[in-house]
């Protein structure tokens, strides 16, 4: 199909094609259906079809099978003649396999390129999402931020941060009275978080060399699009952690691509898997923000499908932006899921040929109910649809394959080498280190004061006092030699007389004379 992305055939023999315009490719979209239904393959297919038309594209890939993109189909596959049969079926009359272009990324670093942003550029909204803070504790990790600003401590990997909460929490008295109330109680339940996402590999994350977002806007010298595939496998098992990056390259498209309008053909296209993971338990702050990256990123020229398994999963406002859907089959086992699958059939335009609440339910796997936008963005009536055979291989490539890719890639040795700049850790550190310096030499300069100050009482005590003592002692020594004996004890018996004894012998004489009288 010209200017589309050709999905599969509609109408009751399925001989009506259908297709995803390239013009309204930018007006999002939602690809949902219950588990085993096919929404994998239409995934794949859909990649495929923007890829041929010269628009890159991001997705990830959860259960690790949409690696075979890079590799061309086999006629050796065992559905190799269902595939060829519903190509004739739907008019798929130059279907062929074939490999497309393909780069692989991975949080982890092991499965393709590494990609990372830093804790700046994150920000304490999504990063309070990924900790799972409280109110008290995410306002506590925004005057981290501030003073980050305020202080030039650069906030690139984990232990930048965890090194300023430190920081913050030995200057709490201080910052209280500016920011409000800090306790170390909250400061160390902000560090124990950022252990455990440090344990679930989320250090990784954040570094530089960090991500540049015209790397996923490549294409091959053919002009077809690079299929950006994120490595989400082991990802998943830290799903706050896919859902929160996830959010964040979004955000970063949005803030950084400059303003197209309706371009002719999208500039990305993102496809957000396991889209619930994004809503589970979301604060309102959240949600609105991606409500408003989804109304407002179109006009960047970037186009964003949901998977997830039931449309319900997505917040009305959001679900509202998203023209252009891909149903499979909605299983009703409960009156929720009944309930549920009447509000997903009425969000079509309806089709007098069937009825949508019944397709919805019946359609195998391979099938969905379709609705594209059509002229002036207008919903298109709902069709039947099967859906096209992927070009590409289905399932995984060998772990070898990958590698030779990876190698291969033009962006191969970009992003592999973790570099550590001077940051809020570096600048941290040095301060303590030159504060513990200058302690260490004003206590070294008290104690030699102190020092002086004993050696200086010492030196009076033996110096100042005695001299004159010692000479006075040797004047009265060398007088008295001069004496004649007589001199000496007439001086002594006077001495003796003034004294106590003395008046008593006097009295007693005296005494004595007048009695007699």
């Amino acid at each position: 199909m010209k200017d589309a992305v050709f999905i599969g055939g509609g109408g009751p023999d399925y001989g009506v094609k259908q297709g995803l315009s390239l013009g309204y490719a930018n007006r999002h979209g939602l690809v949902a259906g219950a588990t085993g239904t096919g929404k994998t393959v239409t995934l794949q297919i859909m990649a495929e079809g923007f890829s041929a038309a010269g628009v890159p594209v991001f997705l990830s890939d959860v259960k690790g099978d949409l690696s075979g993109l890079s590799m061309a189909g086999s006629a050796g596959f065992k559905l190799h003649e269902a595939f060829t049969s519903r190509a004739q079926k739907i008019g798929f009359d130059d279907y062929t396999y074939e490999g497309f272009p393909v780069t692989f990324w991975d949080l982890l670093g092991r499965q393709g390129h590494p990609v990372r942003t830093t804790v700046a550029e994150m920000g304490p909204l999504l990063l309070s999402r990924l900790l799972e803070l409280t109110e008290a504790q995410e306002g506590i990790l925004n005057i981290a931020f501030r003073l980050s600003d305020e202080e030039g401590l650069p906030l690139l990997d984990l232990k930048d941060l965890q090194a300023l909460l430190v920081w913050v929490g030995e200057q709490r008295a201080e910052l209280s009275l500016r920011y409000g109330n800090i306790s170390v109680a909250s400061v160390g339940a902000i560090q124990r978080r950022l252990l455990v996402l440090e344990n679930q590999g989320g250090a990784q994350l954040f570094g530089e060399p960090a991500l540049e977002l015209s790397d996923l806007m490549l294409s091959d010298d053919q002009g077809r699009g690079r299929i950006n595939i994120l490595a989400a496998d082991e990802l998943m098992q830290s799903p706050r952690l896919y859902a929160t990056f996830l959010l964040w390259l979004l955000s970063e498209l949005f803030e950084e691509l400059p303003e197209v309008g309706d371009p002719d053909k999208p500039k990305l296209v993102f496809f957000f898997d396991e889209a619930h993971l994004l809503f589970d338990d979301a604060p309102k702050a959240l949600v609105d923000k991606v409500e408003q990256v989804a109304r407002l990123i179109r006009s960047k020229g970037v186009g964003v499908y949901f998977i997830t398994q039931n449309p319900a999963d997505v917040p009305e406002d959001i679900l509202g932006q998203l023209g252009n859907r891909v149903q499979h089959a909605l299983r009703a086992f409960t009156a929720r899921d009944r309930k549920e699958l009447r509000m997903a059939a009425e969000t079509y335009r309806e089709n007098p040929d069937f009825d949508i609440e019944d397709a919805i339910r019946e359609v195998g796997v391979g099938e969905a109910v379709t609705s594209m936008l059509e002229k002036k963005g207008v919903p298109g009536v709902a069709q039947r649809t099967l859906i096209r055979p992927p070009s590409s291989q289905l399932g995984p490539i060998q772990p070898g394959e990958r590698a030779a890719l990876i190698n291969a890639s033009p962006l191969a040795g970009k992003y592999e080498e973790l570099k550590d700049r001077q940051s809020a850790y570096e600048i941290l550190a040095k301060r303590a280190a030159d504060a513990a310096k200058a302690a260490e030499k004003a206590e070294r300069e008290e104690e030699e004061a102190e020092e002086r100050e004993r050696e200086y009482k010492q030196a009076r005590r033996y110096s100042g006092s005695r001299v004159p003592r010692s000479s006075s002692k040797t004047t009265r020594s060398s007088s008295r030699k001069d004496e004649s004996f007589g001199e000496a004890l007439g001086r002594n018996v006077m001495k003796e007389l003034s004294g106590t004894t003395g008046r008593r012998i006097v009295r007693g004489i005296l005494g004595s004379l007048f009695k007699g009288r």
